[in-house]
């Protein structure tokens, strides 16, 4: 058993020194962006755009329509800012958006059909904080207009 031991306290000793020799610290830093990504955007945007892979700086996300991805090409350097101070790390330098099948963790709005049917699309919940973050109000204007056409086009589904 003794020998076994050794082994693997050899192999452990080699794996430690290649990984030590490819520098991959930086890269993994990259991926910090995914446990905090539907912290940073919040549930709205979190169930219409998650990141897919990130390359030299630039996130790649994906998002459900081509109404999300004009959207949120306006926010991408407040998204890109936020996630960078919660990194502590100059990490995102640029977020590139494509339109494709999003897989968000939270799924619980779609679990709930019966619920969201109920309200009329006019008084669909909002984000109201999310929606304050925005300074510019002709911008939150328009969210708050897409995000009530897009419950509008849920019901229907």
């Amino acid at each position: 058993m003794a020998k076994k031991d050794q082994d693997v306290e050899l192999l452990g000793k080699v794996l430690e020194k290649s990984l030590k020799r490819l520098d991959l610290a930086p890269q993994l830093d990259q991926y910090g962006v995914w446990p905090i990504w539907n912290d940073i955007v919040g549930k709205p945007i979190a169930r219409n755009a998650q990141p897919e892979k990130i390359r030299n700086g630039t996130l790649f996300v994906k998002v459900t329509s081509p109404v999300w991805m004009q959207q949120l090409q306006y926010m991408k350097e407040m998204i890109a800012e936020k996630l960078n101070e919660r990194l502590r790390a100059d990490i995102v330098k640029n977020i590139f958006f494509v339109v494709g099948r999003v897989h968000a963790e939270d799924d619980s709005v779609y679990s709930q059909p019966s619920a969201r049917r109920a309200q009329a699309p006019q008084d669909a919940p909002l984000d109201d904080a999310f929606l304050e973050t925005l300074p510019d109000p002709e911008v939150r204007q328009a969210f708050k207009r897409l995000l009530r056409s897009y419950a509008r086009r849920k019901e229907k589904i």
